[in-house]
């Protein structure tokens, strides 16, 4: 028994090793990037700034929020995520409860052809040519409607209202008259919070993210989101630094400090707003993904 009690113990010890070794592993880039986006570039190139600032300055922060394009991205990414995620949930959930549903005719056949769609994919070229004839092209919605659903996110949304949505409580509602759409809106979703958090999380997360449709969809430079005007500003940076005149080496030094610094800036810019919505919806997160993914 005392060495049952022992060898517990010393398992305890050993998670909380690892556990604290992931953990710093983790949060290292993330001080790192939020100390050099504060500190002296040149005490960072040189590694004499390693975690915490050192010659704090917020030159990188001023340059960056002086670009107007950086408020105009900021301005777009939050509409294409806000309506984005809208869109997604709105065909997501629906779905997902249509096919944890048993009286659904077909349901195995939609559920294939679904299943489908995550091995084989039309290809860049075809999705671009439909999305094109549907006029979509160099407008807000083919930020939007191409990612309109992830079969994924469908499956374990379907796993979710199987698991936790008890049948028994449908049928009484059916009893006493209610339609499904009633049922749906009326008893499913206030009882789905978690996994409706966990969705959003999700859609929106790849909503901020997006810069790959943008390109090729969008040429219109007041449409681009956040993601791609900080690519640009990157790009210019490194390729600015490049193509000075190395006669000229003051000019280059001044020009490579000013990549460096803004390098920095930009990750917290484009970071920071995920950074701070998290937490607040991290309590359904596990609930949420646990229970569809796991259970059923």
């Amino acid at each position: 028994m005392l060495g049952q009690k022992n060898s517990d113990k010393l398992f305890e010890i050993c998670n909380k090793i690892i556990i604290w070794f992931f953990i710093l592993i983790i949060a290292y880039p993330l001080v790192y990037i939020c100390s050099a986006s504060i500190s002296d570039p040149a005490l960072v190139s040189s590694g004499q700034m390693w975690l915490w600032p050192r010659g704090i300055t917020f030159e990188g922060f001023e340059r960056v929020f002086q670009n107007a394009e950086i408020w105009m991205g900021y301005r777009n990414t939050i509409f294409y995520t806000l309506l984005g995620t809208f869109i997604n949930l709105a065909v997501t959930l629906p779905c997902a409860y249509a096919l944890s549903r048993q009286d659904l005719k077909g349901k195995g056949l939609i559920m294939g052809l679904l299943v489908f769609t995550m091995f084989f994919e039309g290809g860049l070229i075809p999705t671009y040519l439909l999305v094109k004839d549907l006029q979509m092209t160099n407008t807000i919605w083919a930020m939007v409607i191409p990612n309109a659903a992830a079969v994924w996110n469908i499956i374990v949304t379907t796993t979710f209202f199987k698991v936790t949505i008890p049948r028994q409580l449908e049928e009484s509602a059916e009893i006493d008259g209610a339609s499904t759409f009633r049922i749906f809106f009326q008893i499913v979703l206030p009882l789905s919070a978690p996994i409706i958090a966990v969705m959003a999380l999700f859609y929106g997360v790849g909503h901020w993210n997006q810069y790959f449709n943008a390109l090729i969809y969008l040429s219109d430079r007041d449409l681009y989101p956040l993601q791609l005007i900080l690519r640009e500003i990157l790009v210019l940076n490194q390729m600015s630094t490049e193509l000075m005149n190395t006669a000229d080496p003051e000019s280059l030094i001044e020009q490579m400090r000013v990549a460096n610094i803004i390098k920095y800036a930009v990750m917290i810019v484009s970071a920071a707003p995920l950074l701070i919505v998290y937490p607040f919806l991290q309590r359904f997160f596990l609930k949420g993904v646990m229970i569809g993914s796991i259970k059923g």
